[in-house]
């Protein structure tokens, strides 16, 4: 949980406090504004002879909970058919083209928000005396109804 934690800190999905040299900024509640729940989701991955490779957790907002117009307006995300790549392999097959494949991580985690959207924040993370305040997003996260479109993949 508190390599999540760093890695969403590192990317700056939350909105940075200047006054305080770059630590992350907690904002009080908008009056006008839903705040979207977050949930952790532990997953044990495994190596091929069955024993325990890692422990990961992954924190998720709750974006079922998002309002259209509001809290996003698209959400579109740039898939590939799979016509299309059918033909790409054949066509590289009939080229003897090499075809190399590749996985962005945290790929969701990169384009930046258009839209104002708070979170609450995560359990096990809650800061002292500041337990009602919110985090501002300033980049998607997993979850989200806007995260595949603002992917910059």
């Amino acid at each position: 949980m508190h390599d999540e934690i760093a890695m969403i800190e590192k990317n700056q999905t939350w909105q940075l406090d200047d006054q305080k040299n770059q630590t992350w900024q907690l904002v009080d509640h908008p009056k006008n504004r839903e705040i979207i729940g977050v949930k952790w989701i532990f997953k044990i991955k495994f190596n091929q002879d069955g024993s325990i490779q890692k422990h990961k957790a992954r924190l998720v907002a709750r974006g079922f909970s998002q309002k259209p117009s509001i809290d996003f307006y698209e959400t579109f995300a740039p898939v590939a058919r799979l016509e299309t790549i059918r033909t790409l392999i054949a066509l590289a097959a009939q080229k003897r083209w090499k075809i190399y494949q590749l996985d962005v991580k945290s790929a969701f985690l990169n384009g930046a928000l258009k839209e104002e959207v708070y979170m609450e924040q995560p359990q096990g993370f809650l800061a002292g005396g500041e337990e009602n305040k919110v985090y501002k997003l300033r980049k998607a996260l997993y979850g989200l109804k806007q995260a595949p479109r603002t992917c910059v993949c």
